[in-house]
């Protein structure tokens, strides 16, 4: 039996970007019927009914809803792009309630608290919601993605061209997880029969600074890759030449400050518990994306800050 033909669609919104992605091909390999919601139409071909959604929109929140043909149900949830994000997410999640959507999974960060700023306080509202019995609801908070290498034009471009990583967390320690991992929690949160209702740190399964990932790419690129340990101030500068917004660069800032002082010196087994798989180590990630890193390697890249 075809679950497609049996269930109610999942949303996904962000399901183009590093975890929606993942997420839409999780659910769509296990015969989840998904709906992957971006803000660019050509971004969705290829996703079971990919359409267009915009958090900044309003006329575009019916869309999902329209393509379902009848409820959804659950939605994953990834934050606007803006940092004071939460009063439009609020609104838009009182609008699917109204079109009788009961589950809501949120992509926070392990860096947010709930009740915290932006996103924070969506975490807070949905457990607001799950405590009057309004919602089932998981709030997901992964820390620093194994994929930033790969995917940001911040980290491609100084391990290409330079051979350097440049961060101003010193010698501090991270859980990198993968975005595989992550995608894998979320299904769980977003189909289990009984509700979540709770939060996870979601974190991978060793600590590494940025100097032990720097001697990870160095064994798989077979060239030195050396980390370059800078000042706040001058690791903002540096995101600002690649075109990030002001209050963007100074929250990383803040952030790998914070990182410095030994805020995601930790780690859990809750992708284990949750999943039933071993988390990857990040030396996985770096052969599979090796060839991103190679100088001359003639693929372009988006700036992920436009």
């Amino acid at each position: 039996m075809d679950n497609r033909d049996a269930k109610p669609p999942i949303l996904v919104i962000g399901g183009t970007g590093t975890v929606g992605s993942r997420l839409v091909q999780h659910l769509s390999s296990r015969c989840y019927p998904v709906i992957a919601a971006s803000r660019s139409r050509s971004q969705t071909d290829g996703h079971d009914h990919g359409i267009v959604f915009d958090w900044h929109d309003h006329s575009t929140w019916s869309n999902p809803f329209r393509a379902a043909a009848g409820p959804l149900r659950a939605v994953y949830i990834v934050a606007s792009p803006v940092v004071d994000s939460a009063p439009i997410m609020m609104e838009f999640i009182d609008f699917a309630r109204d079109k009788g959507v009961r589950r809501f999974v949120l992509q926070s960060s392990s860096a947010t608290e709930s009740g915290g700023p932006a996103v924070g306080k969506v975490h807070a509202y949905l457990r607001e919601l799950g405590q009057r019995g309004e919602v089932d609801w998981a709030v997901l908070r992964p820390t620093w993605f194994q994929q930033n290498f790969g995917e940001q034009p911040f980290y491609i471009k100084s391990i290409k061209d330079e051979s350097r990583l440049y961060s101003a967390t010193s010698d501090a320690k991270i859980p990198w997880v993968s975005a595989d991992d992550i995608a894998a929690v979320a299904a769980k949160c977003l189909t289990s029969p009984d509700p979540p209702n709770t939060e996870y740190l979601v974190l991978g399964p060793e600590l590494l600074s940025y100097s032990d990932i720097a001697d990870i790419l160095t064994k798989v690129l077979g060239r030195k890759i050396v980390h370059v340990d800078l000042s706040r101030r001058d690791l903002e500068k540096r995101h600002q030449s690649f075109g990030m917004p002001e209050e963007s660069f100074k929250m990383m800032g803040a952030l790998q400050t914070s990182i410095k002082f030994g805020s995601e010196n930790r780690t859990n087994d809750a992708i284990l518990t949750l999943t039933g798989a071993a988390p990857k180590m990040f030396a996985e990630y770096a052969e599979s994306a090796k060839a991103i890193w190679e100088p001359g390697d003639p693929r372009k890249h988006i700036d992920v800050y436009a």
